[in-house]
């Protein structure tokens, strides 16, 4: 197996003849199966309702993968309406800052930098924050950090079951790409964590509508897709657009530009309270009162139940229930996943009210999500939680760092997607010779930092753990993280 040291930073780095070598039965597939079929069944079960199977996360002997599924489902749902918890470590208070802050004293950061970077700009020397303040010493550096803390749990959440159910990081994540907003525009980034936990975490395994509901009133959502400045008279039809053609119909779901234009005057009125510390304010003045006709129905001037009416009625819709369903589908199934299992998931859409819970419950009880012939392949993202899961999730800031700059590398940065679609996780996106050289590499340096995890040779196939079985540490854990098998999901 060729490898080298990099001479600047003293990791391992595999060699890109090597990497390709080692990794093209990823590109085949990797369809060698472990050893016996409930392998397979807990390696998919861990792997796709989690990230990765780890000591503390896999089905205990005589629990049969279906049945441990339902229990890590019902286990997530409880969660879901709990406080999610933070890491304990004093080092990690940027990450419980960014995540904890309650909406008020985030909008009061806000104001702070803003306040701030004005001064300094006039070249006045600004003073410390006061006693008491929420601020930061240096306001100037309250987005940035925000940022980089809701970045940081992020991945502490996905490869940690102490700190996070695994299917609520997952659902967490899927519902996220779904509402995507992208951190680095405009006023975006520090209400990104709080977004993250406060309008998609609660809502993840609970009803659609209330999940559009909670992200459509959120200042992540409303600034990221300029709802703050549609106004009765300077109309912006980018989140009604966007709402229709991703969040819930889908691009082929029945309607026309007049229903956006429409949508749009509904909404109006819908705005971030910046300085009342709540958040959401809907501003009566900006209303559009005259009456609108919207996919075919009439609305009168009822304010902010207007818009809500609205959504919720988008969200009952059998086209968004089908875009929904083969969403989930792909994400926890295949990349092409069967009609008849999207079929059976529109019909629990739509007889559950949009009711995630169920919808999950079926896809779990269904012979395609147990399939063999039904594979996935990992995203960067993927990848990095399950390698980090693999090796006790984050212990230190160089696991962050080097997974953080490995997900830039790879093309899928935290928070950083800038379009509304959200990030592609199928393998036609992610699967070139390219990227695998990129995750072997990472897997290697990663690896420097861990015990050898043993438990996962029954997870590969014979001639990988032979090949893995002539290396000495800490290489052969970078190879069993870069394997074949590792790969897919």
């Amino acid at each position: 197996m060729m490898r080298r040291r990099d001479k600047a930073s003293g990791r391992f780095v595999l060699g890109p003849l090597a990497a390709l070598a080692f990794l093209a039965g990823a590109c085949a597939q990797a369809q060698d199966s472990p050893a016996g079929m409930t392998a397979a069944q807990v390696w998919r079960a861990t792997s796709r309702l989690g990230y990765a199977p780890t000591p503390a996360f896999m089905p205990p002997a005589g629990v049969s993968p279906v049945d441990w599924s339902r229990q890590q489902l019902a286990a997530a749902r409880a969660d879901s309406q709990r406080a999610p918890r933070m890491p304990a470590e004093s080092a990690w208070t940027t990450v419980s800052q960014a995540m904890t802050l309650p909406m008020a004293d985030i909008l009061a950061g806000v104001l702070a930098e803003r306040e701030q970077r004005k001064l300094l700009q006039q070249a006045v020397v600004e003073p410390p924050a006061g006693p008491g303040s929420s601020a930061p010493a240096d306001a100037r550096n309250f987005t940035p950090d925000m940022r980089r803390g809701a970045a940081a749990w992020r991945l502490m959440a996905c490869s940690d079951p102490a700190l996070e159910n695994p299917l609520l990081a997952r659902m967490t994540e899927f519902w996220f790409n779904h509402f995507n907003v992208f951190a680095g525009k405009g006023q975006v980034g520090p209400f990104v964590g709080h977004y993250l936990l406060n309008a998609i975490r609660p809502h993840a395994l609970g009803r659609f509508e209330d999940l559009l509901l909670a992200s459509a009133r959120h200042p992540a959502m409303l600034f990221y897709l300029d709802q703050t400045q549609s106004k009765s008279r300077g109309l912006n039809e980018n989140y009604a657009r966007e709402v229709m053609e991703l969040h819930t119909l889908g691009v082929d779901g029945g309607y026309a530009q007049a229903d956006v234009r429409e949508l749009a005057r509904i909404l109006t009125g819908w705005t971030v309270d910046v300085n009342g510390g709540t958040g959401f304010r809907f501003a009566e003045r900006q209303h559009d009162k005259d009456s609108k006709q919207f996919m075919g129905r009439l609305y009168v001037n009822q304010g902010l139940y207007e818009g809500e009416e609205a959504l919720r009625y988008l969200a009952r819709q059998p086209a968004t229930a089908k875009r929904i369903s083969m969403r989930l589908a792909r994400f926890f199934v295949s990349d092409h996943p069967p009609q008849a299992l999207v079929n059976r998931l529109v019909r629990v859409f739509l007889s559950s009210q949009g009711n995630m819970q169920a919808m999950m419950n079926a896809l779990i009880e269904s012979p395609e999500f147990w399939a063999a012939d039904q594979a996935l392949f990992k995203t960067p993202l993927d990848f990095a939680c399950s390698a980090l899961a693999v090796g006790g999730g984050v212990r230190e800031r160089r696991d962050l760092a080097q997974s953080l700059a490995f997900l830039s590398q790879a093309g899928q940065p935290m928070n950083g997607w800038q379009t509304p679609d959200g990030y592609s996780t199928d393998a036609a996106t992610w699967l070139a010779p390219e990227a695998l050289t990129r995750r072997a590499d990472h897997a290697l340096n990663l690896a420097q930092r861990m015990a050898e995890p043993d438990y996962l040779n029954p997870f590969l196939s014979s001639s990988t753990r032979e090949r893995v079985g002539r290396e000495d540490l800490p290489l052969r854990t970078g190879l069993m993280l870069a394997s074949p098998e590792f790969m897919r999901k």
